[in-house]
């Protein structure tokens, strides 16, 4: 707990077996209430592991559901038990579980209510083994999308981010894509709801056993990612009534 506020972190897992329990262990259990362990339908032990490590909940996906399919379930469970604030960590290990406390204290002080942790902050990313492609998409979709939806962040595209309980109880997440471009348009739904949005620096670390996606999915990720904030600006302008873009409250 964070001055009475539960504090749940949720992994979305794919075959994440070699790396769950090194992210796990790192987890700082002082002050984190529970953990929720999506696995999305892998071809290793992921949920068998989750158990043996004592995740309380634990769910399986029987078919893939995709990377934003698993995040639905996992934010969904998190409202379900009663969570204030819920940090999204990737059980690949790409993101030290270290910062964990800075993003809680930060939406727990009623700083802001969404934390990102940023790779791009600083000048870690390339020498963290970012890939050189990667990092040059990175500045400049982020380029395009800090115009396009008149806002400033670092980086769109970490995978490390805290929100409060009432940003998800309002943003239509659920309404949003099942595959990897679900991330922004979560971050296009907070900044058109009108959330403020703080970064952290975070380290970068590239390794074998991470997950990664290739250069055609990324290819795809970065189309979606133009097409999500032309339809941010296009509903500013009130051009756009997609779902993703009403307020549940």
């Amino acid at each position: 707990m964070y001055k009475n506020k539960k504090v749940v972190v949720v992994l979305p897992a794919y075959n994440a077996a070699l790396t769950l329990e090194r992210t796990y262990r790192e987890i700082p259990f002082d002050l984190v209430d529970e953990v929720i362990l999506c696995d999305d339908a892998s071809k290793d032990d992921t949920s068998k592991l989750g158990r043996k490590l004592g995740i309380k909940h634990v769910i399986t996906h029987q078919t893939n559901k995709g990377y934003g399919g698993n995040q639905k379930s996992l934010y969904n469970k998190a409202l379900e038990i009663g969570a204030d604030i819920v940090i999204m960590l990737h059980p690949d290990y790409q993101y030290t579980p270290k910062l964990i406390p800075s993003m809680v204290n930060i939406i727990g002080e009623d700083l802001y209510p969404v934390v990102l942790g940023s790779r791009i902050l600083g000048k870690g990313a390339l020498a963290g083994g970012m890939p050189l492609y990667k990092y040059v998409a990175n500045r400049f979709l982020t380029a395009t999308q800090n115009f396009l939806v008149n806002y400033k962040l670092s980086e769109y595209h970490t995978g490390y981010r805290a929100f409060g309980r009432e940003v998800l109880e309002t943003i239509n997440f659920n309404a949003n894509d099942d595959d990897f471009v679900f991330d922004n348009e979560m971050l296009s739904q907070i900044i058109y709801h009108g959330f403020h949005i703080a970064e952290v620096t975070c380290p970068t670390k590239y390794f074998e056993e991470a997950s990664s996606i290739n250069f055609r999915r990324s290819a795809k990720y970065g189309l979606g990612v133009l097409r999500v904030s032309l339809a941010h600006r296009l509903a500013k302008w009130g051009l756009n009534d997609s779902a993703i873009y009403q307020a549940l409250k």
